[in-house]
């Protein structure tokens, strides 16, 4: 797994942007994933382990309606949690995990339900907002191997929007930096 958060770390590297995260039920898996690549102190802000739902209100600014009507486990709160650390830590880029690793329901959800978040920068002149992408996940296993999916499945999610949003001149300098053709 190591490959995709080096991937995430060089392309925001080659675009001079920083990348910060707020986790629930990874625990801080998702932060340790990053910072075990050689270098992420160049682009990684830091992270906010928000485990009790308070912390999600007070800390990420998460909607304290929201989580009094649906709970921690909800996409909403995911992007919302994403929004937040962006915010709070001063990054380009936010990452948000929640969800039920188990053994046991939360906020009526089963085992295994997890959502991801990223929340990316503004579109250079437009304002326009590019982040703010959720992926919901049903997850199989035990409580190990549905954390480790979610530190997966994030990195994926922010791999998948930083390759999707890079310009082709962008690749191509990326290429050349990394001894490609």
């Amino acid at each position: 797994m190591n490959s995709v958060a080096a991937d995430v770390l060089r392309l925001l590297t080659v675009r001079g942007e920083t990348l910060a995260v707020a986790e629930s039920l990874t625990g801080g898996l998702v932060a340790a994933e990053i910072t075990a690549v050689p270098g992420a102190s160049k682009v990684f802000r830091g992270s906010v382990t928000a485990y009790a739902t308070e912390l999600k209100r007070d800390v990420l600014g998460v909607d304290g309606a929201l989580l009094a009507a649906r709970g921690a486990v909800d996409p909403q709160v995911a992007a919302q949690m994403a929004a937040g650390v962006r915010t709070a830590l001063g990054a380009d880029w936010g990452l948000a995990t929640t969800g039920v690793a188990g053994p046991e329901p939360q906020d009526g959800q089963p085992v295994g339900t997890v959502f991801v978040a990223v929340d990316g920068p503004f579109e250079e002149g437009s304002g326009e907002h590019t982040g703010g992408k959720v992926a919901s996940l049903r997850l199989n296993g035990d409580r190990a191997e549905i954390r480790m999916e979610s530190v997966r499945s994030v990195l994926e999610l922010l791999l998948r929007e930083l390759t999707g949003e890079q310009t082709g001149n962008e690749r191509a300098q990326d290429t050349e930096q990394n001894g490609g053709t």
